[in-house]
């Protein structure tokens, strides 16, 4: 039987209510570095290739940092498991970080001439915080009649997401179109697909990068938005639309719907 008068369940109640109200909190604190998250996964993404998807990469950050904020409040005898790939980083970056996290701040010290509000991104003309704001403050709306599954037919056209990122002047940055237009519906392709779009030679055989596919009209929709219109770095005849078979139009069908539905699918 739960008790009111029970300690454990007082303060869960208490927490339950500030709940919202920390959750805001947090969420400022990660606006006001994802900057340094985003400049980091774009690098990554720009050295390794396009297996690399930013998002992704900067969600696991996001859940690392808040694992290792938990050992702000650690008793001293509880270990807060690392993440698997922690096993591997640096004795020295270890170090770093369960010293700081024994100063008490992870903060470390301020450089002269670069206030921590001050982007880092205004020579790669990003803009950063408001893709981000939305990113982190609110989950991205898959609604309306851009997610309905149905809009998706055996005549649709798709692109590639490597020659949207061209034909809307971000061809240096691939991974850039996804992290600032996170509300566009993209498919991972699988090893099945790729094989098809090999054949095709809509791509080159890629073994295991990553390949996105993105639906024509969205692409051409925001070519046509103030954001894009009246750039001179637009190139449409990057795009090569093409139609894909049915079975893989099916399998796109079902990957909305689900993420539609508030759903993860994880890459193939």
């Amino acid at each position: 039987t739960i008790s009111f008068t029970d300690p454990a369940v007082s303060m869960d109640l208490l927490r339950a209510v500030l709940q919202p109200s920390i959750n805001e909190e947090i969420r400022g604190v990660f606006n006001k570095y994802m900057k340094f998250f985003q400049k980091a996964a774009i690098n990554v993404r720009d050295n390794v290739g396009e297996e690399v998807d930013p998002e992704q990469l900067i969600q696991e950050t996001c859940r690392s940092c808040l694992e290792q904020a938990k050992l702000l409040f650690s008793d001293g005898k509880k270990v807060v498991p690392r993440l698997p790939h922690e096993q591997a980083v640096p004795k020295r970056a270890r170090q770093m970080d369960e010293e700081l996290n024994r100063r008490g701040s992870p903060v470390p010290k301020k450089r002269k001439g670069r206030p921590p509000g001050q982007s880092l991104l205004n020579d790669r003309g990003v803009s950063g915080m408001a893709a981000w704001k939305l990113k982190v403050s609110e989950p991205v709306r898959r609604d309306g009649p851009k997610w309905d599954p149905s809009r998706l037919t055996e005549t649709t056209t798709f692109v590639l997401g490597s020659r949207a990122n061209k034909a809307l002047g971000m061809g240096g940055t691939r991974g850039r179109l996804y992290i600032k237009h996170p509300h566009l519906f993209k498919y991972a392709a699988d090893p099945q697909d790729k094989h098809w779009l090999a054949e095709q030679q809509h791509m080159r055989a890629t073994g295991g990068k990553m390949a996105y596919l993105l639906i024509e009209e969205d692409i051409r929709d925001l070519a046509a938005s103030d954001d894009y219109r009246d750039s001179v770095d637009l190139r449409l005849e990057e795009l090569k639309p093409f139609v894909p078979p049915a079975w893989m139009t099916e399998k796109m069908q079902k990957h909305m719907e689900t993420l539609r539905r508030g759903g993860d699918v994880l890459p193939p």
